[in-house]
């Protein structure tokens, strides 16, 4: 059991490992720090909180997953990750209007 437990783990880490794997890694680790800054943030202001940044690094960390899905053709993976954008760039553009909007000077209305 041990054996094919290694044996599997070798070829996973190691001979599958490419420019590809390295990508992907880097990839997650700009997604995963999404969550290091909510936290960060949700720590200092002790509630709970979604600063802008964690929607740049899901923007960031979501592109390069979906490259790297493409790149190895998984159907689950680049279906979330498209998803995800979506939902990612939303939240961006909402955030952007709602500060566009509290930039103009009251009784200004929106150019049409």
């Amino acid at each position: 059991m041990i054996d094919t437990v290694l044996a599997y783990l070798h070829q996973v880490f190691v001979q599958n490992f490419d420019v590809w794997v390295i990508w992907g890694l880097v990839a997650q680790s700009m997604f995963m720090m999404r969550f290091v800054v909510q936290w960060i943030a949700s720590e200092r202001a002790r509630r709970s909180i979604v600063p802008i940044a964690f929607w740049f690094f899901s923007m960031a960390g979501g592109i390069l997953l979906l490259i790297y899905a493409i790149v190895r053709q998984d159907p689950v993976f680049i279906a979330g990750q498209s998803l995800g954008l979506i939902i990612y760039s939303r939240n961006l553009w909402l955030i952007f209007a709602e500060r566009r909007a509290a930039a103009r000077p009251e009784g200004d209305a929106p150019a049409a």
